[in-house]
């Protein structure tokens, strides 16, 4: 009676009534087999309820009704069932599940397993994805020929995400596929996620494989994919069973189960034969899909090890908690042997790393033409997929975001309209993300929106729905939750939210959610805009800006964003003008942040700030409000902080508008190739540059070369050192320094542009035109076989006081050459700094002889070579007659300690100079 009151089996799962008699096939689930044959001409209300059961459903009532029936039958259910088996209403399958519990597994039937990979098959031959179209709001596709292969690499990225975790997963993107060509990183195939190394051909038993990837990247299609692989026999000819389930579904298990209850609540007709089953784990692959989403914790650390053994889960009739089950599978405790498949974003991604995970993965999305062929299976016409692909490969920000299969197809339904004949009245194409997605809403209006009275207020109430679950982390609602806010299940919400059921503990249920969870940060940012009594909303902005994790920054973007006439036009068509008193404050909040931002620029959370907050201007398409807080500002610094190709699309956008910008340092900012391509078009306009440690590349140094030759360039300092530079963009920096007319300052140094580079560069600084003072080429792996041309351009340039060659095995040759060219009256050079060269005594009368003739020599650095005390008395003559040396260095040479005195003290018989040894 007990178990009967609180609704649950004797097994430890529940059950609802309710559940039974509304059906048990959501279309998702396990296909049923044969319903119970009954008799349709009795008017009994069980009956019609026992019609609509299947073999599962059957099975819990009679579980459930146990005891009773065992009662009231007479020869028991055994019997019973046999009686209705001989009369041809039971099948024999279906006399074997009610006696499931009470007889002996029977040895695994190759028809079982054909069974349950047709029901997989059935399960995942085709994707359903969202239109906003008029006449499907819902598209079917099957998933061989839409199925778009995407980049996956065996060793995930370690960033700590400080910003959106979308779009901070961009930054990277195109620097992978570069290591992936120069065979640095390992690309890999799905089948091979079990294998230790892509080179093994066959799986690894007892394996556990980790798939990260951010929101939409195409995670839940991967294993749809690899489900349907196997259920065709493509792939894992090794596994004999496949058991997928996703976490979002394990959220609604809340009761103590074991492993046995679990597989059945998914696939019922395997109760014959789990017994045997476990006996061979080797055979069993389970697959989790979304950690990210899972409302329990799995705890993985050190600590774990002394849990209690009543939670480990080792057996798979043990009764515990899901999350038990899950973590005992991962860790191996529970059917050892068998291989685990995990897939997370990558903010969860750190729950695994003590979990004894063997192989790790990382879905990078689309790169290069993958864009273009996923775009040309959008569309059925591949005139408007080659048009739109072409507007979003010419817009940076669009195509930047496209990496993401999501964001392509939010792309290709807003971008579609625009390019399509007979489209009637069209709106601007978007530029930026807000008018993307406004773009994306507009035209759910324009084909949906007669089928509600008030769009205004059914978006008011999404948008409130959202903000509130943006706020909770809560990504999935329910028709309760629509109630609470004050709309209801309609054909119109169908256009823009996904509905599906939800399988419970005591009940089948639909809920919904946002096609993505920037379609979600989009509808709460337009509620804003609707309520017709806005709140204090600079404080809701406020608020929502200090959380951490940036979870609120695409929301703000918008917000900021649908401030812009452009954004807010289309919108209104449809959902009634926006309150101008909502716009203004939000128009004076991105003044506010963007002002209190520009001197704050300390710390990396201070710059990740300052950098939204120009994610707000740039969204805003407000060009009064960009010349009111950034038109005269002259410094930008966002050294030490990683910044995505989103934040140098807009870092271009606002330098464009500054009227006096004067320094740009992003120095270590890792912008690599595809973020100096993005800076590239303002670049020209900043006098000093500061990009060392960005990993730009020869190609990103050929397109700042442009910026250097552009006529208007008034780059008069640029740091270009650790950028991983050689010899072969020595060509077009030279061709760039023969013509520029505004470059004084140029740093080369820690790259690899060897002799072969420099011997280019020295074309171009004999060039009288050329304007370099100094020159800094430290640590480039330089010889004596570049100084010759070294000493040639010294002779006749007239320009280049200061140059640094320190770190580079010049030797006493290449020095000696050097020397010559000091010789000469009309050398330029004030500050030679020649440390560590690999220079001896050999050169010191050379050089030293040079050195002191020299009228104009200010800075002289020669330590770490190898000068003994035989030098001693050149270097003692060189401070003594070289009236204009300020400073000279000399220390870990290889002088003796009364030397290194005698050197020391010659300084107090020149007032000003200083020498260090």
């Amino acid at each position: 009676r007990q178990k009967e009151k609180a609704g649950t089996l004797d097994s430890g799962t529940p059950v609802n009534m309710a559940q039974v008699e509304e059906g048990s096939n959501n279309g998702e689930g396990p296909t049923p087999s044969k319903k119970m044959k009954m008799d349709t001409d009795t008017p009994s209300a069980i009956t019609e309820v026992l019609k609509k059961c299947d073999d599962y459903r059957l099975f819990q009532l009679i579980k459930f009704y146990w005891d009773r029936l065992e009662q009231a039958m007479e020869g028991g259910v055994e019997g019973l069932s046999l009686m209705l088996k001989d009369s041809d209403n039971f099948s024999g399958q279906e006399y074997q599940i009610t006696k499931c519990d009470d007889v002996e597994m029977p040895a695994l039937d190759w028809d079982v397993q054909q069974k349950h990979k047709e029901t997989l098959r059935q399960q995942t031959e085709k994707m359903r994805v969202n239109s906003i179209l008029l006449k499907e709001k819902v598209k079917i596709f099957q998933l061989v020929d839409h199925y778009a292969e995407l980049s996956i690499i065996s060793t995930p990225r370690d960033i700590q995400l400080v910003d959106h975790e979308l779009l901070a997963r961009s930054r990277e993107h195109d620097v992978w596929r570069e290591k992936h060509l120069r065979k640095e990183m390992e690309k890999i195939q799905p089948e091979q996620l079990f294998r230790s190394s892509s080179t093994e051909r066959e799986r690894k038993p007892g394996s556990s494989a980790a798939v990260s990837g951010v929101q939409g990247i195409g995670k839940t299609t991967m294993i749809q994919k690899i489900v349907y692989d196997w259920a065709t026999g493509k792939i894992y000819p090794n596994i004999q069973f496949v058991f997928s389930f996703k976490f979002r579904d394990l959220n609604t298990m809340n009761c103590k189960l074991n492993l046995r209850n679990l597989v059945l609540a998914f696939y019922p007709y395997l109760c014959n034969v789990l017994g045997e089953l476990w006996k061979n784990p080797e055979g069993l692959l389970f697959i989790f899909d979304g950690l990210d989403e899972f409302k329990d914790s799995l705890n993985f650390t050190d600590s774990q090890k002394n849990i209690e053994a009543k939670s480990m889960c080792t057996d798979p009739e043990f009764q515990c908690e899901v999350a038990n089950i899950v973590y005992s599978l991962i860790q191996h405790k529970l059917l050892p042997g068998c291989s685990v498949l995990v897939t997370s974003r990558p903010s969860t991604l750190q729950l695994l790393e003590k979990a004894g995970v063997t192989v790790w993965a990382e879905i990078l999305g689309f790169v290069g033409e993958e864009r273009k062929e996923y775009f040309n299976q959008i569309f059925e016409d591949q005139t408007v997929a080659a048009a739109v692909y072409k507007h979003v490969e010419e817009n940076e920000l669009l195509y930047t975001i496209s990496y993401n299969p999501s964001y392509c197809w939010i792309l290709g339904l807003s971008l579609g309209p625009f390019f399509t004949e007979g489209d009637g009245k069209q709106q601007q194409i978007p530029k930026n993300i807000t008018q993307l997605y406004s773009s994306y809403f507009y035209n759910i209006l324009k084909n949906h929106g007669k089928e509600i009275e008030t769009p205004r207020d059914v978006f008011l109430a999404i948008g409130e729905m959202a903000f509130s679950g943006a706020s909770g982390k809560k990504s999935v609602f329910t028709n309760e939750d629509l109630v609470k806010y004050g709309t209801q299940p309609s054909q119109f919400l169908s256009s823009f939210l996904k509905d599906f059921s939800e399988r419970s503990d005591t009940s089948e249920s639909v809920v919904y959610t946002f096609p993505h969870l920037t379609i979600q940060d989009f509808a709460a940012a337009l509620a804003q805009f609707l309520t017709p009594n806005p709140q204090n909303i600079g404080k809701l902005l406020s608020d929502a800006h200090s959380k951490e994790g940036g979870r609120f920054e695409m929301f703000l973007r918008f917000v900021a964003g649908l401030s812009s006439p452009q954004s807010a036009q289309p919108l209104e068509e449809f959902l009634g003008p926006f309150l101008q008193q909502t716009t203004s404050r939000v128009i004076d909040w991105v003044k506010e942040k963007v002002k209190g931002q520009l001197g704050n620029t300390k710390g990396k959370i201070s710059k990740r700030n300052h950098m939204n907050s120009l994610h707000y201007l740039s969204e805003s398409q407000n060009k009064a409000l960009a010349q009111s807080t950034v038109g005269s500002v002259e410094t930008f610094k966002f050294c030490g902080l990683r910044l995505t190709p989103i934040d140098c699309v807009v870092l271009s956008h606002v330098i464009g508008l500054c009227n006096s910008i004067k320094h740009l340092n992003l120095e270590n900012c890792f912008i690599q190739y595809e973020g100096i391509q993005r800076l590239g078009p303002v670049l020209h306009k900043c006098r000093e540059l500061r990009l060392g440690r960005n990993k730009l590349g020869d190609a990103g140094v050929k397109l700042l070369s442009e910026a250097l030759r552009d006529p208007d360039c008034k780059i008069q300092k640029l740091e270009l050192k650790s950028n991983a530079l050689t010899d072969a963009c020595a060509e077009d920096l030279a061709s760039a320094l023969g013509t520029n007319q505004s470059l004084t300052i140029l740093s080369l140094s820690n790259n690899k542009l060897g002799d072969a580079g420099v011997k280019l560069l020295s074309v171009a600084l004999k060039n009288p035109e050329c304007k370099i003072q100094t020159l800094v080429l430290k640590n480039n792996s330089l010889t004596n076989s570049c100084t010759e041309d070294l000493a040639s351009t010294l002779n006749s340039n007239r320009s280049l006081t200061d140059l640094i060659l320190g770190g580079n095995k010049l030797g006493d040759a290449g020095v000696k050459l050097l020397s010559g060219a000091l010789r000469n009256p009309e050398c330029k050079i004030q500050k030679l700094l020649l440390w560590d060269v690999g220079i001896t005594d050999s050169c010191a009368e050379d050089l030293i002889s040079a050195l002191s003739v020299n009228r104009i020599l200010t800075d002289l650095n020669l330590g770490s070579n190898s000068f003994t005390d035989r030098s001693v008395p050149a270097f003692s003559n060189l401070i003594q007659t070289c009236r204009s040396l300020k400073w000279i260095w000399l220390g870990r040479n290889r002088f003796s300690p009364s030397k290194k005195r005698h050197l020391k003290l010659l300084q107090n018989s020149r007032p000003g100079l200083s020498v260090e040894v």
